[in-house]
């Protein structure tokens, strides 16, 4: 296997940035002609938007905006000229936010993570991120066969049917969350199934705890942390370095202060804000409401691409659980469709080393079936599981987000 997935991960820092500012004014003329880009962009001359401190003058589109974008003008809000017949497949997000796929061999760029990691021809990946539609089980997937490695589209759950997998195809890569390695291997604990063969594991969506990356360690398993949205893919990822998360070559990153709107100094937090030079589907500048923190200096790989300290927490109110987003408004939609709901709140915190949300409910006298209607109707709004707590509305104190995450 070569050191490097090809030359741009060692373009040096000057001809990488030349390249970006180049091609930049194409993917802004491009934008001006989408009705999403039109009213930020209409008065921009695309040929001056080719220095960093251009680009950082364009507006910010949200990610936040993107539901509201789309349900007035369906399904992609604007942001491509396509009809959704000429994608090869079509997704939706929790939010709803909806998003297309290319016909390209790895249209999401995560070949590049999988081949930092070390994995290529010969290896198995057991890929247990989701193939229903959400994007990310094709994330692996196809970042997988691009480097040449077999797959096992397992998708979530079922983990009695994944650790046999596990022992009749012996992979030696596992592909998904934290928090899921976590529950497969508590399974095959617990049936006495050997899975030594996974090697080396690809995470994504959701934090990496102290607690499970020792744990991973104490059953001989490499992690290698990458970050990813369904909106962009992949926009950096961990090497064998272990020395943080390297941008992918795909994107340009951008870390801003949510605050002022400025670039954040090298070690600040900040929000993640990514363009993306898609001629069919540009992204300028989309804010992601994630946060991070520049790394200073190179990664002693050899790949020059500059360094995040990973996904840090959010700017906005939402929070990120078992790889997708939880957002206030999806609890004030749950508390809608139950008159017996007077107030709701969710606590996202960590139970058994694995990530949890426990729904606290409010009202008069709720019985067990009214809050377990309330919490299906939370996982068909979510895609997540919760546990359920009942309180009578006294005890109800108002906060300023339905959300708390202690993790």
């Amino acid at each position: 296997m070569s050191t490097h997935f090809d030359l741009l991960e060692t373009r040096s820092p000057d001809e990488r940035a030349r390249a970006f500012f180049s091609e930049l004014p194409n993917a802004v003329r491009a934008a001006q002609k989408l009705p999403a880009y039109a009213e930020g962009l209409g008065g921009v001359d695309p040929e001056s938007v080719c220095t960093p401190q251009a680009l950082e003058a364009l507006p910010l589109l949200r990610k936040s905006e993107l539901p509201a974008l789309q349900a007035a003008r369906p399904p992609f809000g604007g942001l491509s000229a396509l009809p959704p017949s000429a994608f090869a497949r079509l997704f939706q997000s929790p939010g709803p936010i909806f998003e297309p796929e290319t016909d390209d061999r790895d249209p999401w760029g995560t070949g590049r993570a999988f081949h930092a990691a070390g994995v290529g021809a010969g290896d198995i990946v057991l890929n247990t991120l989701s193939y229903h539609l959400t994007p990310g089980g094709f994330f692996f997937d196809a970042g997988a066969r691009r480097v040449g490695a077999a797959v096992i589209p397992a998708g979530p759950g079922n983990t009695e049917q994944q650790v046999q997998l596990v022992a009749a195809y012996r992979p030696t890569v596992f592909a998904g969350t934290p928090d899921f390695l976590n529950i497969v291997l508590d399974r095959a604990i617990a049936q006495d199934i050997d899975v030594s063969s996974i090697r080396r594991a690809l995470l994504t969506g959701s934090a990496l705890t102290p607690q499970l990356r020792d744990r991973f360690d104490g059953y001989g398993i490499d992690i290698f942390q990458s970050y990813a949205t369904a909106d962009v893919g992949l926009i950096a990822y961990e090497s064998t370095s272990r020395d943080g998360l390297i941008t992918s070559e795909h994107v340009h990153v951008e870390i801003i202060d949510p605050g002022t709107g400025r670039p954040a100094p090298e070690g600040s937090r900040g929000e993640v804000v990514v363009t993306k030079l898609d001629p069919e589907r540009p992204l300028i500048r989309l804010a992601l409401g994630d946060l991070s923190a520049w790394i200073p200096g190179l990664s002693s790989c050899g790949r020059t691409g500059r360094r995040i300290e990973g996904w840090l927490g959010r700017c906005d109110l939402a929070t990120k659980v078992k790889g997708l987003f939880l957002r206030p408004e999806q609890l004030v939609t749950v508390k809608q469709r139950h008159d017996f709901i007077r107030e709701i709140t969710a606590l996202v915190h960590i139970a058994g080393g694995r990530e949890a949300i426990t729904l606290n409910l409010y009202g008069d006298a709720i019985s067990r079936p009214a809050s377990d209607a309330a919490r299906e109707t939370f996982r068909s709004i979510t895609r997540l599981d919760c546990g359920v707590c009942t309180f009578d509305i006294k005890e109800y104190i108002n906060k300023s987000n339905l959300i708390e995450d202690i993790r």
